[in-house]
């Protein structure tokens, strides 16, 4: 498939899966929107199909970002959670919604890794630990979506993991990548390299569908 016939496959994945859908409508009923849902919860909904596991299979949480620099309070991220976790109350998956103009304040105490200030939330994904989890889907209206997916979607069609070593270190990839080939032993690996893995885009994409 040529990356447009993937992004609206990716969509398509997407919308049918209800848990996911669930959280899209509870952002929208909150007002929230310069957000993300990403990484995990929506790659693994394409390994899923792919691999004919139910769509929820191994999925352990929804992420989902969102960026304000006015206010970098603690209380305000848990504030937000509060009130999702109110509107999805007998929601089977953790909710872990993030402010990323925030992550520099905590990361170094958690990871042991300096990191600079988030200047967007795509600057945020752009970091994140391998090329098929960096991607973030909005809802933009019920037949408009947004993508944000700097190295593209081939990679997670192909089951393939491969590290972007921009923030991570090899021992965080392996400890994800041993996590996720227990759930999913048909995912292919490559071995972590030293070298950045190059972007493809880095503008958000609007999908319609």
């Amino acid at each position: 498939m040529q990356d447009n016939e993937l992004y609206v496959k990716l969509i398509e994945i997407v919308k049918a899966n209800k848990s996911l859908q669930r959280v899209f409508g509870a952002l929208d009923e909150m007002g929230i929107t310069e957000y993300y849902i990403g990484a995990g919860a929506i790659v693994q909904s394409v390994w899923n199909l792919l691999t004919d596991r139910p769509e929820d299979y191994g999925i352990s949480d929804v992420d989902i970002v969102f960026f304000d620099d006015k206010n970098l309070d603690a209380q305000y991220e848990a504030v937000l959670s509060v009130q999702l976790n109110e509107k999805l109350d007998d929601f089977p998956l953790w909710l872990d919604i993030k402010n990323q103009a925030r992550v520099h304040l905590w990361y170094k105490e958690k990871f042991g890794i300096e990191l600079e200030a988030y200047a967007s939330l795509e600057s945020a994904i752009d970091t994140w630990p391998t090329t098929s989890t960096a991607l973030g889907i909005r809802r933009q209206s019920e037949s408009v979506w947004q993508l944000y997916a700097p190295f593209g979607v081939q990679d997670v069609f192909d089951l393939k993991i491969r590290a972007n070593n921009r923030l991570i270190t090899e021992a965080i990839y392996l400890n994800k990548v041993n996590k996720w080939q227990n759930k999913w032993a048909e995912l292919q690996v490559v071995e972590w390299d030293d070298h950045e893995v190059p972007y493809v885009n880095q503008e958000p994409i609007q999908i319609r569908g």
